[in-house]
């Protein structure tokens, strides 16, 4: 991995929005080395590896197979060494439920999946360029979905 380079993880089953996802990243001005998991299952497997290189943010879709991203929340939110990540969730649910969820489960960000590239791109760079330190002393639910 580069030295400096943020590292991404992104918990998703969908690979058309994987490879967006990996497009728009190539695209951003922030170095970067994107890993994916394929669904909730593997996503624990990797993170609760004793030796895995915790990500600096993790990107997690809601509606996966095997775990859905609310249970992959609830257990890295639990897990002493893996409470602290950065986490975005990244979904196509706009649902009040959803977003009242995972923020109320610790998530730090509520994402709702573009389907336009150069808003992903905007949303990317709005994602990498928070302060997370300033922005996790005090969740907020008014900063918690990003809008464009």
């Amino acid at each position: 991995m580069q030295k400096n380079a943020l590292h991404i993880l992104l918990a998703d089953d969908d690979e058309d929005d994987r490879l967006f996802f990996k497009d728009a990243f190539e695209e951003v001005k922030v170095q970067t080395k994107v890993e994916f998991a394929f669904d909730g299952m593997q996503l624990m497997e990797y993170l609760t590896q004793p030796d895995a290189k915790l990500p600096d943010i993790l990107f997690l879709d809601l509606n996966m197979p095997k775990k859905t991203g609310k249970e992959c929340l609830a257990e890295i939110k639990q897990n002493e060494r893996l409470k602290n990540i950065i986490i975005a969730i990244y979904s196509t649910s706009s649902s009040e439920q959803d977003i009242e969820d995972t923020f109320v489960q610790g998530a730090n960000i509520y994402i709702k999946k573009p389907s336009d590239f150069n808003d992903l791109k905007k949303i990317i760079n709005e994602v990498l360029t928070v302060n997370w330190h300033y922005q996790t002393s005090g969740l907020n639910r008014d900063n918690f979905l990003l809008r464009l």
